[in-house]
């Protein structure tokens, strides 16, 4: 308990004057920062301030996203992002991280946005916390008394874990009565313990002999450890055994397995008998190879009973020793080489990686950043990266260990949205070991593609009298980008059609690109126009691309067929005259008729369809002649009248009627007196005489009452401008809005003539309602010879010089 409490107060004084220097310490080299701290420090200390010793702002750690990266083992440092520095995250011993070697953790500080890497070396240094210690507390020897002056004996050399000065310095022994010590520094650097007999033994005068060995090593305070020395006094004994080589080399490939025979070893004792028998033993080292290697006691034989590896030890020494029954002893070691096998695949670390690459990055942009290492030695660690060839991505070596996997051509997320990156890492070794690791890379969109109309120009039609809103056609366009930069709207271009803006005849879905129609359209006006249409995408700035559509009005059966000839009239009548000697096959007329529809819809056909006499007269189904279909004959009547229809072929089909009047006569005179009668309808004049009669009677009725009521208008007022008159209260006329007096005897304030005409046909009359005067009417009268008659207007009653109302023209 002294010991190890004396072990703990000298590691504290130890940590504490290391810390200070280790703060003040570090320095900067070729891109690394390096620090030097002591071991043991509590967790939570402060290793260096590596923002201020690199350069970097505190923004610059938490933006990049900084993070320590170690090739392996335990993370006993960490970033504290905040304060920019370097901390203890884990208890650091150096004995138990780096054994008897120079200890220093080498790790990476990493950012990003853009990748930065730096390398930190932060070297461990030791602290005397171990004391040097024996493998056993006691040691018996059995030596005779015969020995001579000088006689050796091996010791077990202590153990320090500590290195330097802290590690194991000196030993000593006591009491030196009859034996000193004697120290033999090794090429590994360990020291060969002999305890050498410096006065001869006498079993007589004393048989059993006490010696007390220290260690001690060379720290602040001073450690030791302590071994008990038995020695046994025998009877004479005069020769020791003897090595037959002071060293033994051999060598021992690495993952050997157990019972491997290492070397056999052999000495000699040139004394007889059991004074002459020699056992053999390995002596207790440093690293306690009793655990990899055992010696047979009788043969010498050493074989291998551990798991030896290179990557830990590349060498071995083991101390042996060959012992006689007499107690006299020689040492010898075994030195062994361990040769490296390739067992050991390259390890890849991904220092950073980027989940997302613009399309438009340039090449050499840093996609990740890898470590990778290989434990193995010479060319079984040699490690080479390749990748695929037909990706465009390639990897640079940045320095021993760190590639760099950057673009190697421009990318184009069109061709390809996502990548998965394998890497492949191998070792020169025979044979080659490798490793690989996948990293998805997805490619971020870019607005780079315009939307593409499927057609170069799209033709839609539409039924005419269509109703408003009626859809047209669809067009589409496709853009090659990704989502926002994907979305297609369409957009009717601004021009114009026969003067009228086109939105006023079509409009266009801006999400689905339907055409829609605005107005009904009527072919007879306008047959076909042209519209034009943007597609644009919903990147930033927007790409776009326009498309030509040209609108086709079909035509519908809309209008009859019009007659052109003969013109039908409602006052006079037209007859067509046939000689009573026309032969068969006679031209009477010909009916003309248009129809301003198209196509199908215009397509007309004439039929005959009333007649006086059908078996006289047919008509052209194709061109509407009327022909005669047999000779006329002076029994045929006079006065012949066809009804003729004509039809467009539309679905369904449309009709105009005409009546065509036929004179089968050889002169006028007797055309005229025939068709006279024929002419009037003495039903319809006399309808139109009762309306014309009713209407003045009306008219009279109004014209009493209005006369009355004026005359009492009149007398009225006298009666009260007589009260007035006779009063002396002031007089203050009063006059109803829209009043006017004219000469102070008037009351209405507009006069209205009233006119019938008339004729001896009423049917054919009209009738007019207009100013005071006389009017003509000019009227042709079937029955007349072309004379005029001219009819005199009757003067108003008003106009009677007695009137109390004046007439004002």
């Amino acid at each position: 308990m002294d010991l190890k409490e004396q072990e703990v107060k000298t590691m504290q004084g130890q940590v504490g004057l290391l810390f200070f220097i280790a703060l003040l310490s570090f320095g900067t080299a070729d891109g690394q920062v390096s620090y030097s701290i002591p071991e043991e420090m509590k967790v939570g200390s402060l290793v260096g301030n590596v923002a201020q010793d690199i350069g970097l702002e505190l923004k610059r750690l938490v933006n990049g996203k900084a993070r320590i990266h170690s090739t392996g083992g335990v993370a006993y440092i960490e970033l504290n992002k905040e304060r920019g520095a370097l901390v203890i995250r884990d208890r650091i011993d150096r004995e138990a991280l780096c054994g008897e070697t120079t200890c220093a953790l080498h790790f990476q500080l990493i950012l990003e946005n853009p990748m930065e890497l730096f390398r930190i070396a932060v070297e461990i240094v030791d602290i005397n916390d171990n004391a040097p210690s024996f493998a056993s507390n006691e040691k018996h020897f059995e030596i005779s008394e015969s020995a001579i002056v000088g006689s050796k004996f091996v010791l077990d050399e202590a153990i320090d874990a500590d290195i330097g000065l802290n590690g194991l310095q000196s030993y000593s022994i006591t009491p030196t009565d009859n034996f000193v010590l004697k120290l033999e520094k090794q090429i590994d650097g360990s020291q060969n313990v002999e305890m050498i007999l410096q006065k001869p033994l006498d079993r007589e005068n004393i048989e059993q002999i006490s010696l007390l060995l220290s260690a001690s090593d060379g720290g602040d305070p001073q450690l030791s450890g302590t071994m008990q020395i038995y020695v046994t006094v025998l009877d004479a004994n005069d020769n020791s055994p003897h090595f037959t080589k002071p060293v033994y080399k051999a060598t021992l490939t690495e993952n050997s397995p157990k019972g491997t025979s290492v070397m056999r070893v052999s000495a000699s004792d040139k004394d007889k008998d059991s004074n002459g028998e020699i056992s053999y033993a390995i002596t207790n080292s440093r690293r306690r190879l009793s655990d990899l290697f055992h010696i047979d006691k009788t043969s010498g034989e050493v074989t291998l009973v551990g798991n030896i590896d290179y990557e830990k030890n590349k060498h071995y020494q083991v101390d042996i020793q060959a012992i006689d029954k007499g107690g006299l002893s020689d040492s010898s070691k075994i030195i062994v080489d361990v040769i490296d096998v390739n067992d050991n695949r390259p390890l890849i670390n991904v220092l950073s990686k980027s989940e997302n690459i613009i399309e438009d990055s340039p090449p050499d942009t840093v996609i990740a950043m890898l470590s990778v290492s290989d434990p193995d030695s010479a060319e079984n660690g040699e490690v080479e990266c390749s990748m695929i060839s037909s990706i465009p991505f390639k990897i640079q070596s940045t320095s021993n260990g760190f590639y760099s996997l950057v673009t190697d051509v421009a990318l184009d997320r069109e061709v390809a949205s996502y990548y998965n990156v394998s890497v492949t890492c191998s070792d020169k070794g025979v044979p080659s070991l490798s490793s690989s690791i996948s990293l998805a890379l997805q490619i971020t969109d870019v607005n780079d593609n315009q939307p593409l109309f499927e057609k170069t120009s799209y033709e839609g039609n539409v039924v005419e009298n269509n109703p408003p809103g009626t859809s047209v056609l669809m067009i589409k366009a496709i853009d090659a980008d990704w989502n926002q930069n994907a979305r297609v709207s369409y957009i009717l271009e601004d021009s114009s059609i026969n003067g009228v803006p086109v939105s006023s005849y079509v409009s266009v879905s801006a999400d689905s690109g339907v055409i829609h129609a605005v107005r009904s359209f009527d072919f007879e006006q306008i047959k076909d126009f042209h519209i034009h249409v943007k597609a644009q995408d919903g990147g930033s700035p927007p790409l776009s691309s326009n498309v030509s559509v040209k609108i086709l009005i079909q035509d519908q059966n809309d209008n009859a067929p019009q007659v052109l000839y003969p013109v039908q009239t409602g006052g006079s009548l037209v007859a067509e005259m046939v000689p009573r000697s026309a032969d068969v096959g006679y031209l009477v007329t010909k009916v003309v008729a248009v129809d301003v529809d198209s196509g199908q819809n215009a397509w007309l056909s004439y039929k005959l369809q009333k007649a006086t006499d059908r078996a006289l007269f047919e008509v052209g189904l194709q061109n509407g002649e009327i022909r005669t279909i047999r000779q006329v004959t002076d029994k045929d009547a006079v006065k012949q009248r066809l009804t003729v229809i004509v039809e467009d072929n539309g679905q369904p089909s449309r009709s105009a009627t005409v009546i065509v009047n036929v004179a089968v006569a050889d002169s006028f005179p007797e055309v005229l007196s025939e068709f006279t009668d024929f002419t009037h309808d003495k039903e319809y004049n006399d309808n139109l005489t009762f309306y014309l009669v009713l209407a003045l009677a009306v008219v009279s009725f109004l014209f009493i009452t209005c006369l009355v009521v004026i005359i009492s208008v009149k007398i009225y007022r006298w009666r009260q401008s007589r009260i007035l008159y006779h009063s002396s209260l002031p007089v203050i006329p009063y006059y109803p809005p829209r009043y006017s007096d004219t000469l102070g005897t008037g009351t209405l304030q507009h006069v209205y003539n009233y006119e019938v005409c008339r004729t001896t046909d009423s049917r054919k009359s009209d009738c007019k309602v207009g100013n005071t005067g006389s009017q003509n009417v000019l009227i042709m009268d079937p029955s007349s010879t072309g004379t005029m008659q001219r009819i005199q207007s009757e003067k108003s009653i008003l106009d009677e010089p007695d009137s109390p109302l004046e007439v004002r023209n």
